[in-house]
């Protein structure tokens, strides 16, 4: 077996170096559709460079995309593809909202001052951006159905939590306080409820919590799974993730080059999404290479029979 695994290039996860994981040169991306009433998987376009995190527009028309510190557009009718202006924002990284006004993105840019991520919004017409975050480092995940609040990660005083902030600036509010790392708040579509992943038990698994940081209840227990960024659908009723299995990387983990399953779970009934029995048990609906990059923010379609993601060719 050891002979095979040195023909083949086949490692132990314990024996890929940090550095290997990461190295992304050469990668292909391949953006594709899921569609959850058939399980079947269509190719939009294969690209010869890492693309990251689609969003899927409002009016189902484009996705929005980053790659190499840009984002960009991709018109769905079309197959064209377009970079949206942003100026001096030019290292954005896969943390980013389409804005509900239909101006713009709202994304997180690592400012060249110390190169940590802030939140700007910027424009289609090509206006110059907006700072939203002065306190870095903050990514964006959600952001509420009316526009006027963003819901983020941040690392303030060596912990990483979830904060909100009215998108017109001001002061943020804390709504997590558990230990270890609280990331990829986003709000379900009536803006009552935001989902979240968190490692407080252990793993990292899937969360909920009332938009003002109440009755936080985890809502996957994933025995052998670390179960990344919970993405409800436009109608409440699916919630899609990324789950690594649990002997590939450390909770806190979240790296590309890996081989991951996205896994789904469905509402049961009409209670409150964080009452007790309200899910069904997470289960598997597509295996794929990727991990970073995949499915790091919402891409549901309006409809909430699809949902956009990124595999990787290395």
């Amino acid at each position: 077996m050891d002979s095979l695994r040195d023909r083949f290039g086949v490692s132990y996860p314990f024996e890929i170096s940090p550095a290997a994981t990461w190295d992304r040169n050469g990668n292909k991306s391949i953006l594709q559709v899921f569609n959850v009433g058939t399980g079947t998987v269509e190719t939009l376009h294969e690209f010869d460079c890492v693309i990251e995190a689609p969003n899927w527009s409002a009016d189902g028309t484009f996705l929005t995309y980053n790659s190499e510190g840009r984002i960009y557009k991709y018109a769905l009718g079309t197959g064209r593809t377009e970079m949206v202006p942003s100026h001096y924002v030019d290292n954005c990284n896969n943390d980013h909202v389409l804005s509900p006004d239909g101006e713009g993105v709202y994304v997180s840019h690592h400012t060249k001052e110390d190169g940590l991520s802030r939140i700007y919004k910027i424009f289609f017409d090509g206006r110059l951006p907006q700072l939203v975050t002065p306190l870095a480092p903050s990514y964006l995940h959600g952001i509420t159905p009316d526009g006027k609040t963003l819901a983020y990660c941040a690392e303030r005083n060596g912990e990483y939590d979830i904060y909100t902030m009215p998108t017109a600036g001001g002061n943020e509010t804390r709504l997590t306080t558990a230990n270890g790392l609280n990331d990829g708040p986003e709000y379900s579509t009536d803006g009552n409820y935001i989902w979240f992943n968190s490692v407080r038990t252990g793993r990292m698994q899937a969360w909920c919590m009332k938009a003002d940081g109440s009755e936080q209840t985890q809502i996957t227990d994933d025995p052998h799974w670390n179960t990344w960024f919970p993405h409800i659908s436009p109608d409440g009723r699916m919630a899609v993730m990324v789950a690594y299995a649990e002997g590939d990387v450390r909770p806190g983990e979240h790296v590309p080059n890996k081989n991951v399953e996205l896994r789904l779970i469905e509402r049961i009934g009409n209670t409150s999404p964080t009452s007790p029995g309200a899910w069904t048990q997470s289960r598997t609906i597509l295996k794929l290479f990727g991990g970073q990059g995949t499915i790091n923010v919402n891409s549901w379609a309006p409809d909430s029979s699809r949902f956009a993601f990124v595999s990787y060719k290395k």
